[in-house]
């Protein structure tokens, strides 16, 4: 195992990089024929805050019903890292560069983003070519986050943010070291899907591992500590005193405000339960597609459905062996810390292909992989490989070019 820095790059290995990057954008630009999506929320609110508004005065459009209406504005629920992501797509909008929000070009970036911080992760460890694009084809097109990120709402492109934020930290961390790079993008993992704030004491403890095997060695690494915080705690501060000026309440987000949402049978217990951990498990591991008496015959839910139907060579994460056993570790208390939230979440996803929230373990999922693969790749592990994208594929198609499957 070996760190390979940039600089070190030979012409044929950035050759590839690029051909990797730029056909990922290319599919996932193409992957849905709506160019724009009506799902804008962070959007609009962004071109809001760009007026000194923290909502929308009028009244938005009727496919964003998950606005809040509250004492003369409508608030968004997502988190405000959401709504600064997307202040310099605004900003094109102010400058009359752009009219609509672009989604097809926001998630071929994130997907381009991804696939460069994939492939640049693999070259710390000593593997095949073929390994190495295997499993990065395996992520960017052989998991159920093709077809999710394709939709391009708000919603996915929070999650493929998300994504692209571990991933962007542990580049920083694990790849080339530079801790104040690595909170931001951990900030903007966070600022996306707030979740992810449970993990910055693993972020925290990888960004000074090799150097801490006693307490005095870890107090040793305060600046490297701060450095990596400065951005997770501007961006924490930032949220706070941003939920308090629209709600009155720091830790207020508004998801319980949405109209009629405690209504809803699967928050009868709360927005978070342990009622909703058996529901969230089977949506998540257990549930099958439809089948059909007609053509196409068979048919994924569209509210939820196994991650190991729709990416069956998920299941080598569970391979034995390890290059670094400790780093493996981490990557399963990251995968375990993650998978208890999203299944107290009392709405398992709503329309989705698969279960879309589990986007947010994919770095950690290909960590493991990285970890207990062998060098070289398999005959089995081709066919697994292939059927994953077989299947994504055909998802991709199902849900965003056809009428098969209806929400």
């Amino acid at each position: 195992m070996a760190n390979h820095p940039v600089s070190s790059l030979t012409r044929h290995t950035k050759l590839l990089l690029f051909v990797l990057v730029l056909g990922s954008s290319i599919v996932y630009f193409f992957s849905n024929p709506k160019l724009s999506s009506c799902y804008d929320y962070t959007f609009r609110i962004a071109a809001a805050l760009l007026h000194g508004n923290l909502g929308l005065k009028e009244r938005p459009p009727s496919c964003l019903n998950e606005m809040v209406p509250f004492e003369g504005f409508y608030y968004s629920v997502f988190p405000l890292g959401s709504v600064l992501t997307m202040l310099p797509v605004a900003l094109l909008r102010e400058a009359r560069v752009i009219e609509n929000f672009p989604a097809a070009l926001i998630r071929a970036l994130i997907a381009g983003g991804m696939s460069f911080f994939f492939f640049r992760l693999t070259l710390r460890y000593d593997l095949s070519w073929q390994r190495r694009w295997l499993l990065v084809l395996f992520m960017m097109f052989g998991t159920w986050m093709w077809c999710n990120l394709a939709f391009a709402g708000a919603w996915q492109i929070a999650l493929g943010f998300a994504v692209l934020g571990q991933l962007g930290a542990l580049f920083f961390i694990l790849i080339r070291p530079k801790p104040l790079i690595a909170g931001l993008f951990f900030a903007l993992a966070f600022g996306n899907r707030t979740e992810i704030i449970l993990l910055a004491p693993v972020f925290m403890y990888l960004t000074c591992r090799d150097a801490t095997r006693s307490p005095r060695e870890i107090l040793g690494q305060w600046p490297t500590l701060l450095k990596f915080s400065v951005f997770p705690i501007l961006l924490v501060v930032t949220t706070l005193v941003y939920n308090y000026l629209r709600f009155h309440s720091p830790f207020d987000f508004g998801y319980a405000r949405i109209p009629g949402v405690l209504e809803e049978p699967w928050y009868r217990h709360g927005i978070f339960s342990l009622h909703s951990i058996p529901i969230n498990m089977k949506m998540m591991l257990f549930e099958k597609w439809k089948i059909l008496d007609h053509y196409p015959y068979l048919v994924p839910t569209g509210f939820g459905g196994s991650i190991f139907l729709s990416s069956p060579f998920l299941v080598t994460i569970f391979r034995v062996g390890s290059r670094d056993f400790e780093l493996k570790v981490i990557a399963w208390i990251a995968i375990a810390l993650l998978t208890l939230v999203l299944w107290l979440h009392g709405n398992p996803g709503g329309w989705q292909f698969s279960y879309r929230y589990a986007m947010i373990l994919l770095p950690w999922i290909f960590l493991v992989l990285l970890e207990n693969s062998p060098r070289r790749v398999s005959v089995i592990e081709t066919v697994l490989l292939t059927v994953s994208i077989i299947v994504n594929a055909y998802a991709t198609y199902i849900f965003l070019w056809t009428d098969y499957v209806q929400p």
